[in-house]
């Protein structure tokens, strides 16, 4: 062992020339391999882990290259990544290149950090399919790793589709990535595009958060959207979770138009005619019911708000409403009775409404004839309450209304449906079976002290009167509008005024007392008493037969008696004034009122009239004094009681 140590220790002599040589052979090795190398050796291997993954092929078209550092950068171009297989096209996305830069460091820890994706002329297609299932739910992952961290996108010439068969929706967008207010933040995209929803075109423009937030099911995804579907336009801004679900969301949503019907093909919503609109309010969602709360805008001349809901996923769309107006324009409603709203200088109405409001001033009839829509009662349920605090109807005494409308399986019903008129109500419960091919209805009226002065706000002999009005009406009609309804309606009407006070004019002129009426129009008009007034008419087939018509008053008593035709809207009813008093010129003929509702007519019966003034011209003839005479009647010199034997 000393001897060992007395040599000391071995010097390192290097390599043998043998070992030389087999380094430089591997140093040009590596070199050649360095000058030689392509990542496209690669583009097998990561084609065949990214289907593995997804369960979906993967193709590489173009080249793959990659720049090492601390910030890797990976290239590639012609991507094509496989569809759903029961998809209509074969590729759900492609692109003419892709830039992926990724951070190093955290690869060693197990961890991929994606810093920035740039994508050129990409396409995205989404697509529902079987159940309602989407194509972008991949098979579950066999592996334990974390999923990827994504931080950025940017698009340039993007294109994103969605496709809903079943919902007759197909929605093509372009996208284009603009320059964010924080850079550190993920680009927003602007977005243009067009397609059909529920079978309908439109066309949107926005802009909207990266499309990386569109799977981020934890944070809220902001929009900023305008659609426009024909004459009906929307705009959303707010935010979204979950957005490829459209399970939970929170926007607030504008809507517009020339008419809420127009909604019905877009969101399966029946809703009558209407004039043009704006409404404004909070669209959420929860579960299988979609919400518009606290909403407010205007529908016509009327302002409108309150909050609405459609609950899908039953037999049919069930809609639940319940609606405010502080000033409600009452010629709005026409299109619930099928008419039309007025449509003067200061009117709101549409170009559509605007022909059918003239061809309907030129008709010789009044009552609204448009059908009602079978398939519209019949496609949802309604639970719907309107209040209006104030009616603006310059020609009608109507103060507000109550309404409450229920509709199942085609079966509409109001109750109440109230109005405030002339200080008094007016209160119907009305039912509209629809369910069969022909409508049945049947109305319940209630008329309740309605105020005559305020009955007739545009007659001046009328804004004096004192009295109260009440009476009931029953109906039941068949048909499909409202005129065949009332064209074939059979019922009761009565109505009736105890006692009050009338122009003494207004009741010289209905009995065409010459001279009476000649003294109050040049001087002042007086009041007298009225003991009563009733109408008792029964109702058949769309006739309203008189069983007893009077009008008492101390002045004078008039009798009536005739039809009211609601199936040719015509009149035919005469009325015979007997005066109470002595009058020397008396014309005190039978007064007929004929024509139709559209043209009325009023006049004495020139028969009897005619006879009455020959006898009078004869007399004249001899000594113009007796003419006088012949127009001379006497009233029967007493005061009856309520009608007395002129009501019989």
């Amino acid at each position: 062992m000393a001897a060992k140590s007395a040599r000391g220790p071995r010097k390192w002599r290097g390599p043998s020339r043998r070992g030389w040589w087999i380094l430089g052979s591997i140093a040009a090795a590596l070199v050649v391999l360095l000058v030689l190398f392509d990542w496209n050796w690669f583009k097998g291997p990561v084609e065949r882990a990214v289907t593995a993954r997804t369960g979906r092929s993967f193709h590489i078209g173009g080249d793959l290259d990659v720049d090492l550092g601390r910030r890797i950068t990976i290239r590639a171009s012609q991507l094509e990544f496989g569809n759903a297989p029961w998809a209509r096209l074969p590729n759900m996305a492609a692109a003419r290149q892709a830039e992926v830069d990724v951070m190093f460091w955290p690869l060693l820890r197990g961890k991929v950090d994606v810093a920035e994706i740039r994508l050129d002329k990409p396409l995205l297609r989404l697509e529902t399919g079987p159940k309602g299932k989407g194509n972008w739910v991949f098979k579950p992952s066999d592996g334990d790793g974390k999923p990827p961290v994504l931080r950025k996108l940017w698009i340039e010439d993007g294109r994103l589709s969605f496709v809903d068969a079943a919902e007759k929706t197909d929605i093509d967008i372009r996208l284009n990535s603009m320059k964010p207010d924080n850079p550190a933040d993920s680009a927003p995209v602007a977005i243009a595009g067009k397609g059909k929803w529920a079978g309908n075109a439109f066309t949107l423009k926005g802009t909207a958060e990266s499309p990386l937030e569109l799977t981020n099911s934890e944070r809220p995804f902001h929009l900023d959207l305008r659609a426009s579907a024909g004459p009906t336009h929307a705009h959303a801004r707010g935010q979204l979770v979950n957005p490829l679900s459209l399970q939970d969301f929170d926007l607030k949503l504008a809507l517009s138009g020339q008419d809420l019907e127009d909604l019905y093909p877009l969101i399966g919503v029946a809703i009558p005619s209407t004039p043009p609109y704006q409404l404004d309010g909070r669209f959420t969602r929860d579960g299988n019911t979609w919400r518009y709360d606290d909403f407010t805008g205007k529908v016509g001349d009327s302002d409108l708000g309150g909050d609405a809901a459609v609950t899908v996923g039953g037999e049919r769309p069930f809609l639940k409403a319940d609606l405010v107006s502080k000033r409600l324009d009452f010629d709005d409603l026409a299109g619930f009775v099928g008419g039309q709203p007025q449509t003067g200088a200061s009117e709101s109405a549409n170009p559509q409404q605007r022909r059918q409001s003239a061809q309907q001033t030129a008709s010789a009839r009044v009552l609204p004839d448009t059908p009602y829509d079978l398939g519209k009662l019949r496609s949802m349920d309604a639970d719907v309450v309107l209040k209006a605090k104030r009616i603006n109807a310059p020609s009608l005494p109507i103060d507000d209304m109550d309404a409450h409308l229920k509709l199942k399986a085609g079966v509409l019903r109001l109750d109440p449906l109230n109005f405030g008129v002339a200080s008094g109500d007016i209160r119907s419960t009305i039912q509209m079976d629809a369910s069969r091919p022909t409508i049945r209805t049947r109305a319940d009226v209630a008329v309740s002290k309605l105020d005559l002065g305020k009955l007739f706000p545009d007659a001046e002999l009328t804004r004096t009167a004192i009295g109260r009005i009440g009476g009931n009406v029953v109906i039941n009609g068949t048909g499909n509008s409202i005129a065949a309804i009332l064209g074939s309606a059979n019922g009761d009407a009565t109505l009736g005024m105890g006692k009050g006070r009338i122009s003494n004019l207004l009741m010289e002129l209905a009995g065409l007392d010459v001279a009476e009426s000649l003294k109050f129009l040049l001087t002042d008009d007086k009041q007298v008493p009225v003991r009563c007034a009733f109408g008792d008419f029964d109702l058949r087939q769309g006739v309203m037969h008189t069983r007893s018509l009077a009008f008492d008053s101390t002045d004078t008593i008039i009798v009536g008696k005739g039809d009211i035709s609601l199936k040719d809207e015509t009149l035919d009813l005469e009325l015979r004034p007997r005066p109470k008093d002595r009058s020397i010129v008396a014309l005190r003929s039978p007064l007929v009122i004929g024509g139709t509702f559209k043209d009325p007519s009023f006049h004495p019966d020139f028969a009897r009239l005619g006879l009455r003034g020959a006898v009078a011209l004869a007399l004249g003839s001899i000594a113009p004094p007796a003419a006088l005479l012949a127009t001379l009647e006497l009233g029967p010199g007493e005061d009856s009681g309520c009608g007395g034997q002129y009501a019989k």
